[in-house]
């Protein structure tokens, strides 16, 4: 399965972190892209970083979009379903099943309010509770639940660095072999 997501919007100088979180997200949870909208560049800077030293390069990609009609028309040209992620939706407990039957899932996560055709334009309008709460923890426990934890136990390829599971304490393996 084919996992991409859209981050629609993004409030200037506040929203940075944030953005770069839901890319971070993303990557590690096993989305293959995000497209985003009204970004600082600096932040496809800090994840080539990430990708440089954790791995991932050429497994991940940053799209800088600057419509996101045409991203969601092209998805669903291609055969592709559009999940939006929305406390309003139907709970991802009673829609998963079918989510994983897709071959190719987008999920639109949003900043400030997600435009209201977005609601007509998705296919599954999927809720991760019904209260307000962070876009950041709906995707991961989206991406979480799609790939049923698989997508923990990941190796990026090309990893110079490796965090070597400990009871306690940490540790960090410098990669030897990192092509």
């Amino acid at each position: 399965m084919k996992v991409s997501v859209l981050r629609i919007g993004h409030r200037l100088v506040r929203d940075d972190r944030i953005t770069t979180h839901a890319a971070l997200v993303s990557r590690a949870l096993g989305s293959d892209k995000i497209y985003m909208t009204e970004v600082d560049h600096s932040i496809n800077e800090t994840l080539e970083e990430i990708a440089k030293r954790w791995g991932g390069k050429y497994d991940f990609a940053i799209e800088i979009i600057e419509d996101w009609r045409k991203v969601i028309k092209d998805w669903k040209k291609e055969g592709g379903k559009v999940v939006l992620l929305t406390m309003y939706g139907i709970n991802i407990d009673d829609r998963i099943n079918q989510l994983r039957k897709e071959d190719r899932v987008l999920v639109i996560i949003g900043a400030e309010k997600v435009p209201r055709e977005i609601y007509d334009l998705a296919d599954y309008n999927i809720a991760i509770g019904n209260q307000p709460h962070s876009e950041i923890a709906a995707l991961a426990i989206f991406l979480d639940r799609i790939f049923s934890g698989k997508e923990l136990k990941k190796d990026f390829r090309g990893a110079k660095l490796k965090i070597i599971p400990m009871v306690k304490g940490k540790m960090v393996k410098e990669m030897e072999n990192n092509v």
